[in-house]
């Protein structure tokens, strides 16, 4: 025992040995690895993780070595560094500080990417003749995410913004990890067999290579391409590309760019409206100009010349000519007036309003039938409380006492007794009455006679 405790570390005196160790055995390396994990402090410090298919290391390159570094580090890609292998004593982990990197080609990821994007446009997946069109103004949108993330908050409120009045349904699957891409294969299938909407939106946030890895699969691929649905891909930042926005019919750099594409701007589309508006207005007075220009030209004519039957034939050709100007007149004016009585329509149908009152006067009726069910079960508890208490107080002891009827027990031992039998001469006893009790010691005994 005394001698382990000559050997006795102390925490910080192990690491820093071991750092010692590590750092004397290892004195400069060059290790080649795919970049993982890779972050660049507010310090200006860089830390990263490199890896191979088997292990990975912690390293850290020094704000004033990594101004050294011609090109951008980021995950993926498969690089070269220099360092010395080292110890970080204040966390006990092992790692390298680098002072050198240098770029050696893509990563596992990055050729796996590749490699799948050239085989999927080889097969015709990224054709724009499979490209299909969004809806101008589409009666419902589906979106494809993470319920929990803040991809779908966003993309809710692009849309809130842009035009409320059209619903949406979530169709809720994981976005990163290994079940994600059958997760989204089984939404977007699900929301093709559903037809609850005529959009998809495919969204997720930004992240690593790694994180956006399921949207790189090929089942996600081919089954956004046999979608009948059209399908909008917004996923990660602008930067970043991933399978499924090549095969997607419309991409979007964000999320919330894609719920910008997939809505008008109602504004805008009120704008259209009062645009069309003036557009007839003008085409109804060149229309009206020319055939105004003929009747002047007409009753001119008819003036110069004065026979009689010459006059009312032309009289009878210009009622014509006016009846057939009111009827293209209100013949036109019926046709935009019911186009804009559709679209008016459409607008209003599209307004939650008469939603909404119908589930205030639901949660009403509701709010009545449960007030109702509690004053029923509460009579029925009153009822049982009172028929247990009448019982209780037929059972009670205490009712028997007031009757007159007395409790007699041995003070020794606190025995009920029953009989004269249980108790001597000079016994003491306690006698319960109704009203308080009575310590009492026994004279005389006296049974009686059977």
């Amino acid at each position: 025992m005394i001698e382990a405790q000559e050997n006795l570390y102390t925490v910080s005196q192990l690491n820093r040995e071991a750092r010692q160790i590590l750092e004397g055995c290892f004195p400069a390396v060059w290790v080649e690895g795919e970049l993982s994990n890779f972050k660049a402090h507010s310090s200006g410090h860089w830390y990263f993780s490199l890896k191979d298919a088997q292990a990975q290391i912690s390293c850290a390159l020094f704000r004033g070595q990594n101004r050294k570094i011609s090109f951008q580090p980021k995950d993926g890609l498969q690089v070269k560094i220099r360092g010395q292998v080292s110890l970080y004593e204040g966390r006990g982990s092992y790692q390298i500080i680098v002072d050198t990197m240098e770029e050696a080609g893509l990563g596992q990821l990055q050729k796996a990417f590749e490699a799948l994007k050239k085989r999927l446009s080889e097969a015709g997946l990224f054709d724009p003749a499979h490209k299909k069109p969004l809806p101008t103004l589409p009666a419902c949108i589906g979106v494809v995410t993470s319920p929990t993330g803040a991809a779908i908050r966003d993309i809710l409120s692009i849309l809130k913004r842009r035009f409320p009045g059209i619903p949406v349904i979530i169709y809720p699957t994981l976005v990163q990890g290994e079940t994600a891409a059958a997760q989204i294969v089984n939404a977007i299938r699900s929301a093709n067999r559903r037809k609850e909407c005529e959009v998809l939106i495919l969204a997720r946030g930004g992240g690593s290579l790694e994180d956006l890895w399921p949207f790189n699969e090929e089942i996600v691929a081919q089954a956004i391409y046999h979608s009948e649905l059209p399908v909008i891909s917004g996923i990660g930042h602008e930067i970043d590309f991933t399978i499924a926005d090549f095969v997607a019919d419309k991409r979007a750099p964000t999320p919330s760019g894609a719920a910008e594409q997939v809505t008008p701007d109602r504004r805008e589309l009120w704008l259209t409206l009062q645009q069309e508006k003036r557009h007839l207005v003008k085409q109804m007075l060149a229309k009206l100009g020319p055939l105004r220009q003929q009747l002047d030209w007409t009753q001119k004519n008819l003036q110069q010349q004065h026979p009689q039957r010459k006059l009312a034939e032309k009289t009878q050709l210009l009622d014509s000519y006016e009846a057939h100007l009111v009827r293209l007149q209100t013949q036109l004016l019926q046709e935009r007036q019911a186009i804009l009585k559709t679209c008016s329509a459409r607008l209003l149908g599209l307004t939650p309003y008469h939603r909404i009152n119908h589930q205030l006067q639901q949660l009403k009726l509701q709010q009545e039938n449960f007030k109702t069910r509690i004053r029923t079960v509460l009579h029925q508890q009153q009822l049982q409380m009172s028929q247990a208490a009448a019982t209780l107080d037929a059972l009670s002891p205490l009712n028997t006492l007031s009757r007159g009827y007395a409790i007699t027990a041995r003070q020794t031992d606190h025995h009920i007794l029953r009989s004269v039998d249980e108790v001597q001469k000079g016994d003491k006893v306690n006698v319960r009455l109704m009203k308080g009790s009575l310590d009492c010691v026994v004279e005389e005994v006296r049974k009686e006679e059977q």
